[in-house]
């Protein structure tokens, strides 16, 4: 069965997308799946880029930051990548950022003749407060697409790869008494978009 390397990217625990990564976790493993779970916040990564992280274009073996390498040798174990974030100015957070200017790097992701991501899956699941039709309206469906999917994922030759968005998360507005069923909703949406990318 696949190895998945499950990406979280909330600073809450009790947040709708920790329960969203839960939820998936528990449906891969209960299929017979592995699954590392790499929650940033938890584990502290920092996101902001230093000189010994940065890019040497002249040297595509430079050795990163042993924490770089560590993040490194995760992606390569994983046969699926799937990464859990809320959509944050219409955009993964800042740390989902971070992670692939220092991890994503060169001569590991991009910058050799046969890509070493090649061959993998990749699923993109954002939960986003703000209704489908209003992504649409604007094209900030579209961008986020074009900006992970064929930015980050097929950059670094990972064909298999798409970006789904789980519409209406912000429970602010919904009832106290219609939000079990509302999150409910959500996870079933959840399940659903992972059985469509990443079929076990």
């Amino acid at each position: 069965m696949p190895h998945t390397l499950l990406v979280l990217a909330h600073h809450r625990s009790d947040s709708l997308t920790a329960q969203v990564a839960g939820h998936l976790q528990a449906r891969m493993e209960e299929a017979d799946g592995t699954v590392d779970v790499l929650d940033l916040y938890a584990e502290d990564f920092d996101p902001r880029l230093t000189p010994v992280d940065e890019p040497d274009w002249e040297d595509r073996e430079k050795r990163y930051s042993p924490e770089v390498h560590a993040h490194m040798d995760r992606i390569a174990a994983a046969d699926d990548i799937l990464v859990v974030f809320p959509v944050w100015w219409f955009a993964p957070p800042a740390v989902v950022k971070g992670w692939i200017d220092r991890v994503w790097n060169y001569g590991f992701a991009y910058g050799r003749s046969k890509p070493r991501l090649a061959g993998k899956r990749m699923l993109w699941l954002g939960l986003a407060g703000g209704p489908d039709s209003d992504y649409a309206k604007t094209g900030l469906d579209s961008a986020m697409d074009m900006q992970l999917r064929a930015g980050v994922s097929q950059f670094c030759g990972i064909v298999d790869s798409s970006v789904r968005l789980l519409h209406g998360t912000e429970l602010s507005g919904v009832p106290q008494a219609q939000r079990s069923a509302r999150v409910r909703e959500v996870l079933t949406a959840a399940g659903e978009a992972l059985e469509e990318r990443l079929p076990r």
